[in-house]
């Protein structure tokens, strides 16, 4: 059983539906043809939430004959997942969902027409440019990571290969969002036709970010004579070039040994794990809790895939916000976080052996129901109190899912701010009492401890990455376990950082609990697991 071999049609396909596996029940042929003729959908971004929720919802509403066009996916930063993963499987997937119950589905997905690896020097350019002058296209979606979009470092400068792009025009660009400009001006010099830009990674406000780096890079390019102003007139104006807001929640993990295990003895022979060298790790599956959520706003001037159809949610602007703060600020994210870098630091491997934890556990649903919940808002479009207990409940402590502290670790000082600062602020509107916190500040004095590389048995571990590492690192790297006296001015100054933490927690009162939390901590052996103890009983 190969994912080959049912596009070639050389084996019975019977074996596979009586093994439980749910296959494509449309002509792929067609659907290519037609895509291919006039796309309507390309999508940046090939990792797993790509391959586990937006391929496999346009998938459902290809079954159903709601649709007749596939998507067309691009990848701009790690080319293996393209060669190794896409290109040799003719952009079929395995989708596996772990369902907490300890059953699984799954589903072989072919909605993906063509992939293509984004290089400006070769004839992916061309292809890309020929899509983009297409007038059919409506819709361009991206899930690149929130760091995708940036154009600065972290001293707030143009990224070298910005300046180069800035220098060289929209023909030579290198960076992805140099390069979605410039196809962006192909579009516009050659029709003007209206499309929507939709990132659907999981930050907040996210195509106000995607505009922000477009509109950038335009009036960079304007002011040099690359451009016209009447190309920025075209990016702002918002029936020719919409970047709808939206809202996604859905766990992919690693392709994992267990799955592979699985999937293995069904007779499926594509179940080799791929680490690229870009640290990217893939396989011709990928598994995925089942559980989704996308709400995204409803600004598409070109139209769109009926893609509700398919569960995801269509709305205004409004309620996408009031969606992500649920989500981003109370519901799911903070408590991610607490997990992640705890995790680390207690040396667990899975977010669900963490839930059996009884001082991590009480320490999400102290943070959940007694910090968080008192400042959410509803969207009415998902109940934040059915959506926390399924959090609860069912996503996190599922024992099927292999989802890591390391994981979720990454980028942790991108992160904060949002998780952790929205909810602080809204205290703060509410004239709220931020004292009686405590879960907050244990998570933030968790973070310093868990810079210090060390875990709770006093060995070393391997921090995950993130592109302000080195930076916080050095906040901590004089102290030791079992420092009774600390230099805490370093720690002092980063705690007023409002670019981390969304808001100076010197300020708002918190910085003198947070550095007590912390000097808790680095008692020495066990000083992690006490300090849990001694604020959470």
């Amino acid at each position: 059983m190969r994912l080959l071999d049912i596009e070639n049609n050389d084996t019975n396909l019977q074996a596979w539906i009586e093994k439980g596996y749910i296959l494509p029940k449309y002509n792929r042929e067609i659907v290519k043809k037609n895509t291919l003729k006039n796309p309507e959908w390309i999508h940046f971004g090939a990792g797993n939430i790509f391959r586990a929720f937006l391929s496999s919802a346009l998938q459902e509403i290809l079954n159903e004959n709601e649709y007749d066009k596939g998507v067309i996916v691009c990848e701009g930063f790690d080319y293996e997942i393209i060669d190794k993963a896409y290109k040799p499987y003719d952009n079929l997937s395995l989708l596996v969902l772990l369902k907490s119950d300890g059953n699984i589905d799954k589903r072989v997905v072919g909605s993906v027409v063509d992939s293509i690896n984004v290089r400006n020097e070769d004839e992916s350019i061309k292809k890309l440019q020929k899509i983009f002058q297409n007038p059919s296209l409506q819709i361009v979606s991206f899930t690149i990571t929130e760091k995708g979009y940036s154009l600065l470092d972290s001293n707030g400068e143009f990224l070298d290969i910005v300046k180069a792009d800035f220098e060289n025009g929209p023909d030579g660009s290198k960076h992805t969002m140099c390069i979605i400009t410039s196809l962006l001006y192909k579009r516009f010099i050659t029709n003007k036709s209206p499309i929507a830009l939709v990132s659907m990674d999981n930050c907040s406000h996210n195509g106000d970010k995607l505009k922000s780096a477009v509109i950038n890079i335009a009036e960079v390019w304007c002011k040099t004579g690359f451009v016209s102003e009447e190309f920025i007139n075209y990016i702002n104006d918002k029936s020719k070039v919409s970047f709808p807001w939206s809202m996604i929640d859905k766990i992919t993990p690693r392709p994992d040994n267990n799955v592979k295990n699985i999937l293995e003895e069904d007779g499926f022979e594509d179940t080799n794990l791929i680490i690229t060298s870009k640290n990217t790790y893939i396989s011709p599956f990928v598994n995925a809790e089942e559980t989704e959520y996308l709400v995204i706003e409803d600004s598409f001037p070109n139209g769109r895939p009926p893609l509700e159809k398919a569960g995801i949610i269509f709305t205004d602007r409004e309620t996408v916000d009031k969606v992500e703060k649920m989500k981003v600020c109370t519901c799911l994210n903070p408590l991610h976080t607490a997990l992640a870098l705890f995790g680390c630091i207690k040396g667990y491997t899975l977010i669900s052996e963490e839930m059996n934890d009884k001082l991590l556990r009480k320490l999400v649903y102290k943070m959940a129901y007694e910090e968080a919940m008192p400042v959410v808002i509803n969207p009415k479009v998902i109940s934040p109190e059915s959506f926390l207990m399924d959090v609860l409940e069912r996503r996190l402590p599922n024992p099927f899912m292999p989802d890591s502290p390391q994981r979720i670790a990454t980028d942790t000082s991108q992160k904060l701010a949002i998780r952790f600062g929205v909810t602080l602020k809204e205290y703060e509107r509410r004239k709220l009492d931020v004292s009686r916190l405590i879960c907050i500040p244990l998570v933030i004095a968790g973070y310093l401890r868990y810079l210090m590389e060390i875990d709770d048995n006093g060995n070393y571990f391997e921090l995950s990455s993130d592109p302000l590492l080195d930076e916080m690192k050095n906040v901590v790297k004089n102290i030791k376990l079992g420092d009774e006296e600390i230099d805490i001015a370093h720690i002092g100054e980063l705690l007023k950082n409002e670019n981390i933490f969304g808001v100076d927690l010197v300020r708002v009162g918190l910085s003198y609990k947070i550095i007590s939390m912390f000097k808790d901590m680095i008692k020495g052996v066990g000083a992690v697991n006490n300090t849990l103890e001694k604020y959470l009983g």
